[in-house]
Order: structure tokens, then sequence, then C-alpha cells
């Protein structure tokens, strides 16, 4: 047995890998995100967050990174600087480590002033798509999210 991976294999991978494809578009998607809101001085990450807070996320952080389909560590740095930044309030634990996580008047300050910034970014993904492929592009994430 060789210790190379023949052509064929790296093409097939290149061209097939839906792990590969969707952390490309995933990349992309949140530049144009990340861009459209830096006036608001947030990133989509923090943006999602405030929005999941504001709405009554779970108080835990587990829970909350579950509900976000994201990585722990990700959710408690970013609370970290959420927090640092004064755009959000975490409580002691309690029950079950559950916190309760609210968002101060400056947190929904921020979010209305964001709130336009991801408009723009929606309205730009909109425009490039079509509103058909927009529809079906949400669609396929959503059975592309359950199938995992």
């Amino acid at each position: 047995m060789s210790d190379e991976i023949p052509d064929e294999a790296l093409a097939h991978v290149a061209a097939d890998c839906v792990c590969r494809r969707a952390r490309m578009v995933a990349r992309k998607v949140t530049r144009v995100y990340d861009e459209a809101l830096r006036p608001a001085g947030l990133k989509i990450t923090q943006f999602t967050l405030l929005v999941a807070i504001g709405k009554g996320a779970p108080g835990s952080v587990s829970l909350l990174a579950e509900a976000l389909a994201m990585e722990r560590t990700t959710v408690v740095r970013n609370l970290q600087l959420l927090e640092k930044d004064g755009l959000i309030r975490i409580g002691p634990e309690g029950i079950r480590r559950a916190r309760a996580i609210r968002l101060t008047r400056a947190g929904r300050e921020r979010l209305a002033t964001a709130y336009p910034y991801w408009e723009k970014a929606q309205e730009t993904l909109r425009q490039r798509l079509g509103d058909d492929d927009l529809q079906l592009t949400r669609t396929a994430l959503e059975k592309l999210a359950r199938a995992v």
C-alpha cells in the first residue's frame, strides 16, 4: 500500500466534500455579515448572541452554545467580550449551573444600531441570490442541519 493519496482521491474530496464546501461558504457569508456590522462594532457571532439573549436564550452557556450550534469556548469568549463592553450582564450560577444572561440598556441600543446593518447584509445576499435561490438555500441549510 502506498503512503500517498492518489490524485483522483484528492480531486474527489475537492469536488464532493460537503464539509469542505460548507466551511468555505460559511467563511464567505461570515465576511459579508462581519463587514456589514463593522460600523456597529459587532461581528455576526456577537450579534447572533445578543439576539439570542434578547429573545430569552437558555441560561446555561452549554445550552446556549447548543441552541446556536456553536462551540462552548467560542460562546464563553464572546460572552466575556460582550460583558466587558457592557452589552450584557451575566448573573451568578444558579441551579444546574444556569446563569441569568440579560441584555443591558447599552446592549439593546447596540442591537438597535446594528439591526439596519444586518438588514443590509441580508439584502446583499438576497440580491446576489434572488428570492427563489435564497429560499432554496434556507431550505437546504435547514435540511442539512437536521441531517447532521
